[in-house]
């Protein structure tokens, strides 16, 4: 499979804008790197000689405004850092020159249509043509023609279905303009975002210290900050941030965005190593937006809500080390974890929600179940217990049983390969920092973090025919991706990892009718599970390799799958525009759980690059005719003049769709173990049965229906200890066997069993009596048709 993003890395997206990286936290076992806040400060070498002279941060500009005493840990300010006001009055200035040349541009009349989307009853609203003017009307300012019922819980506007856009920046052009709500994931990020700069404004208050970096999670949002002297945040901190943010939060504080040139960008920031790295290295050289929000002002691409006043509940959740650029020899910084909402009455349901996440945590349920642990030995590599590994072997057996089914051929192909494969996939100039690198003769190999470049291999090893077309080549082989130490999450984040990767090589006309059998593919493995999915279309990003020709054709057939399965029932499907791969379109599937937290575990991507990289190509039927290429084999539009090889007569090149549908073992197991809580459907539970006698006079027929269980290959275990019936049980209950069955006399003579289901209360004080034939047949069935009711 294509290389997941990394969250410590930064990414370049679609727009061509930099998404910057997250820190990795660390590790408890590691020892923090102290950063010295002067260094940090330090005036940068491309500042002129003047403003060197004019700000001597040698003698530090947050120590003489910082009530701090020099023998306790309290870093409270009496007044901002100069480096505060400083950076807020280059803002100011540019801020005026630019709603200068805004006020004198002209106002032409623009066509507005306001999409208003769905009803609670699921009708299209109709559409909203609003009178406005370009470079004066704002989304926001339309929101007096929309009912309470959308407007009370819009978040942000987004213009033409692209791109999101703050509710009080002024429109430009004709567009369309929807409305995003905080129930959404975009709404729910773009709230976080706004409230980790009020976070960030806070502890800038408070410390006096130098911020990194501030984004949305999935359950909220982080500050990175370095405070001076290497001190630390305490708990007995938060309170006091909780204070300054509520009282930003009456001030209404708007978000004032304004895009600065990078000369700019230096002066606003060069008090700080941490936003020079970021304007030297991930910016583009036009530069980029700042916000304002009360007396911060920090780099982001926005947007933002309107205003502070939004935010009717906030909480400091945690904090932590972490690593800048999650490098651990780069400098200590201190983290602080918040949550927010538009509603108090959300932030109560939040709580609960944490508390029963915690009683799912996978780590947790991993430890008591014995299904698998870490060691330090190897960080980020799975331990699978016996217990555990009969989970993996049955989600493996379930894909092979489906492989066989859908016309798969199951593969291996080899763990470590010789750089030069990399370097003609492309993979070595962009990911071989996220590579296991090793020197073996003289010669640079790196384990393989994906398996597609190996399945080109196998492709292209001889001649090829469109009778043998489409190839599914199917791999559970073990892979390695150098994750960042402090981005390491139990099994939802690992360095060595399995998943159930297949690559189909297929000619043009049989890309709908494969999207499709896959589709049919996600409804059979996921509705095992109980987990229902969304699908988003992500089509051509602006740097792309091929020509616009080939993606309209290849989104057009994505689109024709799509609309297939929403008229079979599949549900409606979403538009991504612009987000797709370099290489090709993409269709990511979002999966929820229990808890309705979503996890993206399939990918179903086509890939039009690696087969022109590889040169790989199949006989048409077309002979002594030219060709239909299944992929461009001109020069991409990204400057390259390199050019492929050019198919000769009766020749064409293949598609590539890359494809996975669990993604990860590792990963997938720990969605499912949370996603049961432990309590595992039959034909996956790693503790099936659990026979106790009532007396030891029956321990032979206890024996004997143990064998006659495990001859059909279930999971049986008998407790002969010496400790009593309702303690065996009691243990029986807590490891989450599916049936208890409790054998005495009376049970061994008719030869029956008395069963407890986990799943029945009704049961637990005395089970049901079942002859014992009986019995093997209806628990049979239950494990064959993978059932996920545990009740027979």
């Amino acid at each position: 499979m294509p290389p997941e993003t990394s969250n410590d890395k930064p990414t370049l997206r679609a727009n061509g804008t930099t998404a910057l990286p997250i820190h990795s936290e660390i590790p408890k076992s590691e020892v923090s790197q102290t950063v010295d806040l002067k260094k940090a400060q330090k005036v940068h070498a491309n500042e002129p000689p003047e403003k060197k002279a004019s700000t001597p941060r040698g003698k530090s500009q947050m120590g003489e405004a910082s009530s701090k005493d020099p023998n306790s840990n309290d870093t409270r300010m009496s007044s901002l850092p100069k480096f505060v006001s400083e950076r807020n009055e280059l803002f100011n200035d540019l801020k005026r020159k630019r709603d200068a040349e805004v006020l004198s541009k002209d106002h032409p009349v623009i066509q507005v249509v306001l999409d208003l989307g769905f009803d609670k009853n699921g009708l299209l609203r109709p559409e909203m043509p609003v009178a406005a003017k370009a470079w004066e009307s704002t989304p926001g300012s339309f929101l007096r023609h929309v009912d309470k019922e959308i407007s009370s819980d819009v978040v942000v506007a987004k213009v033409d279905g692209k791109e999101l856009w703050d509710l009080d920046r002024p429109l430009e052009r004709d567009c369309r303009v929807s409305y995003i709500p905080f129930s959404s994931p975009e709404g729910r990020n773009v709230f976080w975002h706004s409230s980790a700069h009020v976070l960030g404004e806070a502890a800038e208050c408070y410390y006096g210290c130098l911020l990194s970096h501030g984004p949305p999670v999935e359950q909220g949002f982080f500050y990175d900050m370095a405070i001076e002297g290497g001190q630390v945040v305490k708990e007995s901190d938060w309170s006091p941030l909780e204070s300054k943010a509520a009282k930003f939060f009456k001030e209404k504080q708007t978000f004032d965005r304004l895009h600065v040139s990078i000369p700019d960008l230096k002066k606003m920031f060069g008090y700080s190593k941490y936003k020079m790295y970021y304007i030297e290295n991930l910016l583009p050289s036009e530069g980029s937006t700042v916000y304002r929000c009360g007396s911060l002002v920090d780099l982001c691409l926005g947007p933002h809500i309107q205003n502070t006043s939004k935010i009717k509940a906030f909480q400091i959740m945690k904090n932590s080390s972490c690593y800048f650029r999650g490098d651990k020899n780069d400098d200590s910084l201190q983290r602080i974890y918040g949550v927010a909402f538009p509603d108090k009455k959300q932030m109560t349901e939040h709580k609960q929600f944490l508390e029963e996440a915690a009683k799912r945590d996978h780590r947790r349920i991993g430890i008591e179940q014995e299904l698998f642990f870490f060691n330090d030995v190897s960080p980020g590599s799975t331990f699978l217990l016996p217990h555990g590994t009969r989970i993996f072997n049955a989600l493996q057996k379930l894909l092979r049983s489906e492989y066989l089914k859908r016309g798969y051929s199951e593969v291996q192909s080899p763990n470590m390969y010789d750089s030069d494969l990399w370097k003609k996939s492309g993979h070595w100039q962009h990911y071989s920092e996220d590579m296991f690198v090793l020197d073996v003769e003289k010669k640079k190999w790196a384990l393989k973090p994906m398996n597609c470049p190996g399945h080109c291999i196998m492709f292209g090893h001889r001649e090829r025919s469109y009778r043998e077309l489409p190839i599914r080549m199917a791999d559970f082989g073990v892979l390695h991706r150098n994750e960042a130490s402090g981005a390491l999450n139990g099994m939802t984040r690992v360095r060595k990892f399995q998943q159930d990767d297949t690559h189909i090589f297929c000619t043009q006309d049989q890309i709908t009718e494969e999207i499709e059998g896959l589709f049919d593919f996600l409804r059979c493995i996921y509705g095992l599970f109980g987990f229902p999915f969304r699908l988003k279309l992500s089509t051509r990003p602006e740097k792309f390799l091929g020509h616009i020709e080939t993606w309209d054709i290849a989104e057009g057939k994505l689109k024709d799958a799509l609309n297939s399965f929403t008229a079979s029932g599949g549900g409606q499907w979403e538009l991504n525009e612009g987000d797709g791969a370099f290489y090709g379109p993409k269709i990511d599937i979002t999966i929820s759980d229990a808890l309705r937290r979503d996890w993206q575990c399939a990918t179903i991507q086509l890939d039009f690059q690696l087969p022109q990289n590889f040169e790989l190509e199949y006989m048409t039927a077309e002979v002594g005719a030219k060709a239909k290429t299944a992929a461009t084999d001109e020069a991409p539009t990204d400057g390259s003049t390199a050019r492929p090889k050019v198919l000769g007569p009766g020749r064409a090149r293949p598609v590539m769709v890359h494809r996975a549908i669990v993604g990860s073992f590792e990963r997938f197991m720990a969605i499912l173990t949370e996603h049961f809580a432990g309590k595992w459907p039959f034909w996956i539970s790693p503790r099936q049965i659990l026979v106790i006698p009532v007396m030891a006079g029956v321990n032979d027929y206890v024996e004997e229906v143990q064998r006659l269980f495990k001859a059909q290959k279930m999971y049986v275990d008998i407790d002969l200890s010496g400790n009593t019936m309702p303690k065996k049980i009691r243990t029986g209950q807590l490891q989450q066997y599916n049936f208890i069955f409790v054998v005495g006399a009376q049970e061994k003579e008719s030869r029956s069993v008395n069963i407890r289901n986990r799943d029945d209360p009704e049961t637990q004080a005395k089970g049901e009596l079942v002859p014992l034939e009986e019995a093997i047949g209806k628990l049979k069935a239950l494990k064959k048709e993978r059932r996920l009711i545990n009740a027979i």
